[in-house]
């Protein structure tokens, strides 16, 4: 074979594979084009905007009203309200209150003085809290505090609220959250100083300081049993509303320590009592005792039972009682539970109330400024009812209570009577007690410095 021949035709076949090759990917490439592009080529043209027809809009436009809309700012800043809070403090006149709550409104003031309800407002005692919403000017829109009885036991909401020109108040009971607290002090001087300071700043309520005495007076002679180093442990009760304690409660549990002797209390409710409960030791023996250690709360005994020169006749002579020194005023309280025998003038005496108890006893009350109010023979009274007041009257060179203890109407030192506790809880009661009583006794345990079974001596 021709070797040039064969070399041409060897290229000739490698042009012409080439060029199928060639030809196969080109129309690959084609035939995808017409597929990513074939829409596009079938859609009509848009038209260009400079080919559009042009047409012209005339509108007027209404300007805003700038000084409609400043006055009406003006107005909602007029109408703007504010809320203040305040406390009510010790010699304030509801004039000063007012003034710090930014109430600037005389006709509030008006209504606050002479509305039944509304006049609530001036009893309020120091500390307690006073919501106010004013307007910008001072007008007052709302008022609202909390308004607690002497005796802590009714509590209510008042609530002033202006309607146009005038005002209305009323008043609902308020809806109180229950707390339990504990605390324990130690005596440096007196009581109430123990329950006025502390390490943590807590302050004991004056109404439970009253309810620690009344609750050991039985055993503890306030007056003068108190020793530097006493120390006592108190559980009780305190009511809040809206993160602010209203009142004080009752003592649960009670723990006084006093010359080195413990004494022990707890409240236990009783369906049955008149009280709807007492206080008892820890064994489940009731604590009242038939009569009290003193018919006061706090004096000094100036003239025991025993002879002694008449401070007025000048005689030596038995002296029947025991006078206790007080200030004019002073409560005088029953000693235990009896009957009004009598209550008038009687002689030397003075203002007297004479009681009679169970049995054979009696006692009699001397020297009173006054009695208390609606007292009148025949009238039940419970131990530790207020019955008058400490006074002067009759023969009588000072301001003293002249208390007597009589058994069958014959005088007798009541300091030496010793009257048993009343009859102790059925076995149902005992059950039931026992799971308060260690409750709280656990609770002394923790309030105690070292977790002992008793308060350190």
């Amino acid at each position: 074979m021709n070797p040039t021949k064969s070399k041409t035709s060897s290229h000739l076949y490698t042009l012409l594979a080439s060029s199928r090759k060639a030809r196969i990917l080109s129309a690959s490439a084609l035939l995808l084009t017409v597929f990513a592009f074939g829409a596009a080529g079938v859609a009509p043209l848009a038209p260009d905007a400079s080919d559009l027809p042009v047409k012209s809009i005339a509108q007027d436009l209404e300007m805003p009203n700038l000084s409609a809309q400043i006055t009406a700012l003006a107005q909602d800043d007029h109408d703007q309200k504010f809320v203040h809070e305040e406390k009510v403090r010790a010699g304030d006149t509801l004039a000063a209150l007012l003034t710090r709550l930014g109430v600037d409104d005389a006709a509030a003031t008006n209504f606050i003085k002479t509305d039944k309800i509304a006049r609530g407002v001036m009893l309020l005692k120091a500390g307690k809290r006073v919501q106010a919403q004013t307007t910008e000017d001072g007008q007052l829109q709302w008022l609202r505090a909390t308004l607690v009885d002497a005796k802590e036991s009714d509590v209510k909401n008042i609530m002033i609220n202006r309607k146009g020109d005038s005002f209305v108040a009323t008043e609902v009971a308020a809806q109180l959250e229950r707390r339990v607290e504990m605390h324990a002090r130690q005596i440096t001087s007196t009581l109430f100083a123990a329950t006025d300071s502390s390490l943590d700043g807590t302050r004991l309520p004056d109404s439970i300081s009253a309810q620690i005495v009344e609750m050991f007076s039985t055993n503890i002679d306030f007056r003068s049993d108190l020793k530097r180093g006493d120390s006592f442990n108190v559980v009780y009760e305190t009511f809040w509303q809206d993160g602010e304690m209203v009142r004080a409660g009752r003592i649960l549990a009670g723990e006084f320590t006093n010359r080195g002797t413990t004494f022990q209390s707890v409240w236990f409710e009783e369906p049955a009592s008149k009280q709807g409960g007492g206080y008892y030791s820890f064994d489940g023996k009731s604590l009242k005792k038939g009569f009290l250690k003193s018919p006061l709360e706090f004096s000094r005994i100036s003239s025991g039972f025993s002879m002694r020169v008449h401070p007025i006749s000048g005689n030596w002579k038995q002296h029947k009682g025991v006078d206790f020194a007080a200030a004019a005023g002073t409560p005088i309280r029953a000693s235990g539970d009896g009957v009004v025998d009598s209550v008038g003038v009687q002689n030397g005496y003075g203002n007297m109330v004479v009681l009679q108890h169970w049995a054979n006893y009696s006692t009699a009350y001397a020297h009173m400024s006054a009695f208390a109010p609606g007292l009148k023979k025949g009238m039940k009274v419970n131990q530790g009812d207020v019955i008058g007041y400490v006074g002067s009257t009759g023969w009588s060179t000072g301001a003293h209570l002249h208390y007597e203890f009589r058994v069958n109407k014959q005088a007798a030192d009541p300091m030496s009577v010793n009257v048993l506790a009343q009859a102790p809880l059925t076995s149902a009661e005992l059950s039931r007690f026992r799971m308060v009583s260690a409750d709280m006794m656990h609770r002394f345990t923790l309030l105690r410095p070292n977790g002992t079974a008793l308060a350190s001596r």
